[in-house]
């Protein structure tokens, strides 16, 4: 018996001395300074999408092979659990880059992602009447979905340089950098991540300190730039008509709510549902709605609760946060997971015309998922607590400010 219990104390003692806070290795420190509840609900998000992907996953393959199943049923949940092996370790590999280490990823990842974006109309594949990715061998890369989390944390970077030095014109530049690639996303076009890298941009601006004056001047330029895309682009004119009239063809909105009203408060039950077979792209853009049908309401309301849950958490985090470029950097993250939550989730309920864009791991994909990897595991290691670490003269001067 004591030869058979000597390997378990081992690994007993071995996993503790691991997790000792005195521990000073990569992962020792890690765990130590991780925030621990926010990577549970990251994970659980992760579960959830698992479970809703399942749930398209049939409704799926029958739309995308004319009624009569080719792929299986199961194809695009077993594509999910590929995405989600490769996506959580990275994720956490991610968590785990010194501060410095993210900046220098965020920059260096933005210059490359910009270059991709330029590539896009001339090497890109068109697909739904635009033209968004370079076709790799396997993979579908979507350099816009990459480039949202990189952008954030290099936008940090330049406008907190302003509290070092309020001489250097990196508000200007921050700006000069969204309008580059607002150009190359319209140009694909892609109006729905236009808007978002602009919103996120201008929660950043203000958590800067841009004026008011200057703030309302924006507005009214971005409203006026929806006025002119509404007047000449006929895409977008189309969409906003449908959404406010209810006029047109309507029928993916209205299949979307015929699934919630399906649903009801608890749902047909796990593979029960009937409606999702008749949803345009049940497993990403509207697998919200396919988990009103099968799970409900109910289901609906906790999903849209645990997202709100983790910006919570976040913004919380940084209330007493004394380092500007973690500060903005970690905001404009959060804004850009809740927002585009937010988005999605609106559009399914028909509060929002359409927009196509994905609900950050729950729905089916590629590029989106491990873009979403890393925006998040950014988030987790700007978010880490060093109790050893005090603040930098960088820190103490925005403190003063």
């Amino acid at each position: 018996m004591a030869s058979r219990a000597a390997p378990a104390n081992s690994l007993t003692n071995s996993l503790s001395a691991t997790l000792s806070r005195n521990n000073r290795s990569a992962l020792g420190r890690w765990f130590w300074t991780i925030d621990r509840p926010l990577l549970v609900m990251v994970l659980m998000l992760i579960g959830c999408g698992a479970l809703a992907v399942a749930a398209a996953s049939p409704a799926a393959a029958h739309r995308y092979s004319g009624g009569t199943v080719v792929v299986g049923d199961l194809y695009y949940l077993k594509r999910q659990i590929l995405w989600i092996i490769a996506g959580v370790p990275l994720m956490l590999a991610v968590s785990m880059l010194p501060i410095v280490w993210a900046k220098r990823l965020a920059i260096g990842g933005t210059a490359f992602c910009i270059v991709a974006l330029m590539l896009v109309p001339i090497l890109g594949h068109e697909a739904n009447g635009a033209t968004r990715w370079l076709q790799l061998p396997g993979f579908g890369f979507q350099p816009s979905e990459f480039l949202k989390p990189l952008f954030i944390v290099t936008t940090a970077w330049l406008l907190s340089a302003r509290i070092e030095d309020p001489t250097m014109p990196t508000m200007q530049l921050s700006f000069l950098l969204l309008l580059v690639v607002a150009g190359l996303l319209v140009k694909q076009p892609d109006f729905g991540q236009t808007a978002l890298f602009s919103a996120v941009w201008l929660a950043q601006a203000v958590l800067a300190g841009m004026g008011l004056s200057v703030i309302g001047i924006l507005i009214v330029v971005a409203a006026g730039g929806i006025g002119v895309a509404y007047l000449f682009v006929p895409h977008v004119t189309s969409r906003i008509d449908r959404f406010i009239t209810g006029g047109g063809d309507t029928y993916q909105i209205d299949r979307a709510l015929d699934c919630f009203r399906a649903g009801g408060l608890f749902g047909t039950g796990p593979g029960e549902g009937r409606m999702k077979f008749k949803l345009p792209e049940p497993h990403t853009d509207y697998i919200f709605s396919v988990i009103g049908e099968e799970f409900g309401a109910i289901a609906c309301m906790l999903l849209a609760i645990l997202y709100l849950a983790i910006v919570i958490r976040v913004l919380l985090q940084l209330l007493d946060e004394e380092d500007p470029f973690i500060f903005l950097a970690a905001a404009g993250l959060v804004t850009q997971f809740g927002l585009q939550a937010a988005i999605n989730m609106a559009v399914n309920l028909k509060l929002l015309p359409s927009k196509g864009m994905t609900l950050p791991f729950i729905s089916h994909g590629g590029s989106s998922y491990l873009a979403l990897a890393i925006g998040m595991g950014l988030l987790l290691a700007l978010t880490r607590r060093n109790p050893f670490l005090k603040a930098s003269p960088y820190a103490r001067r925005w403190q003063a400010a």
